[in-house]
């Protein structure tokens, strides 16, 4: 029978053993004893979030991190999850979602009076305990209350009979950088949570550090780290020293859909940003700003057909870009061009000609790429 499945212009290809190489390597330098939380918000970094989650929890992760509780629900009832996993969104809820976390079985994150007395009301009304985790902010500035404020409200916590406790944590602002601002945010969150466990009497789950301080502050550690960029192949910043070695888990390829010669002096694209000097071979390859390719990209890039490096030229469109594949090549019509991956530029190698990070690269590609895992 025909396969009648359109073949795609345009994939990311996710290397599964990848993922599981970078979780080993991040396991043997933080040791065995340690939680590990996956983050896997924003659909895994781009990367597939029930695909990355199934692979995580099969080498042992349990702990798994995302942005709130839309994300949170989709991986719970995804089906990827067969074993029983802790999910925390991060996010500070909005009250009429409180009732989701309870339904859902999610760790919620406390740093509101308002939003714990509300929390307690609604638990008490479904008859259950709310499992929660408590944001303190250390110097992040985004979410969490002061160490003082969040000292009462672990004590409200601990006189609430419908809310229960699982982990206190602090996000650094300056985590790959491991003096000055992240050593005091580090103090702030050790004084918080020693005067804590010793006027409750109690041990909590303690975690601050994501992936810049997994490399470079081990006192940061506590009981979990919680890895994001370093899982999928990057560093958290490109120029700091990396004890251990990660590779790219994303690939993103987009195939040959036309080529021509142009005339010397031809332009290419909108706005005419680019006019060949003498006559090339230009390829029109399927993927533009739409699909993740960014437009800040137009005359920067570099894409990688039949092992070849070639430029891009002309403003990257929203569906297309053009290759220049010089005066002679072997290139035609279908073959692949590796727009960033482990065979071509990576992720970082974009970021650094636009001013962004390895983050917003891989969080922009598409919906409509397609994601194939190998």
């Amino acid at each position: 029978m025909t396969d009648l499945t359109p073949l795609p212009m345009a994939e990311a290809r996710i290397k599964l053993s990848h993922l599981e190489e970078n979780i080993r390597h991040i396991r043997q330098w933080t040791g065995k004893k340690l939680r590990i939380m996956g983050i896997v918000k924003a659909n895994a970094y781009g990367h597939g979030v029930h695909r990355v989650a199934e692979t995580l929890e099969s080498v042992g992760v349990s702990d798994f991190g995302v942005a709130n509780i839309q994300e949170a629900v989709a991986l719970r009832t995804g089906g990827a999850l067969k074993k029983p996993a802790a999910i925390l969104a991060f996010s500070s809820p909005l009250e009429p979602q409180i009732d989701g976390y309870l339904q859902h079985d999610i760790e919620m994150t406390v740093c509101s009076f308002d939003i714990l007395r509300a929390a307690g009301e609604k638990a008490a009304a479904y008859g259950k305990k709310l499992a929660v985790q408590v944001k303190v902010d250390t110097g992040m500035g985004r979410l969490g209350l002061q160490p003082a404020e969040t000292m009462e409200l672990l004590r409200n916590i601990n006189r609430s009979p419908d809310i229960e406790l699982k982990g206190i944590y602090t996000h650094f602002a300056e985590g790959s950088k491991p003096g000055g601002y992240t050593g005091r945010q580090l103090e702030e969150f050790r004084n918080l949570v020693t005067q804590y466990e010793s006027e409750s009497g109690t041990t909590i789950c303690k975690h601050a550090a994501s992936s810049g301080a997994i490399l470079c502050r081990k006192d940061a550690w506590f009981d979990m780290v919680r890895p994001g960029i370093l899982l999928y192949g990057y560093l958290p910043d490109p120029c700091m020293p990396a004890p251990i070695a990660v590779t790219p888990v994303m690939q993103m390829e987009a195939r040959v859909i036309f080529i021509k010669t142009v005339a010397p002096g031809t332009s290419v694209s909108y706005n005419r940003t680019w006019r060949a000097a003498e006559s090339r071979s230009i390829a029109t390859v399927a993927a533009g700003y739409a699909d993740g390719y960014p437009r800040a990209l137009s005359n920067k890039g570099r894409v990688v057909i039949n092992g070849k490096s070639c430029p891009q030229v002309g403003t990257v469109t929203m569906d297309q870009i053009m290759i220049d594949l010089g005066k002679e090549h072997d290139v035609k019509t279908g073959d692949k061009a590796i727009l960033f991956g482990w065979e071509g530029p990576t992720a970082d190698d974009i970021a650094g000609s636009i001013g962004s990070i390895s983050y917003e690269v891989l969080c922009s590609v598409s919906n409509r790429v397609v994601r194939i895992f190998i």
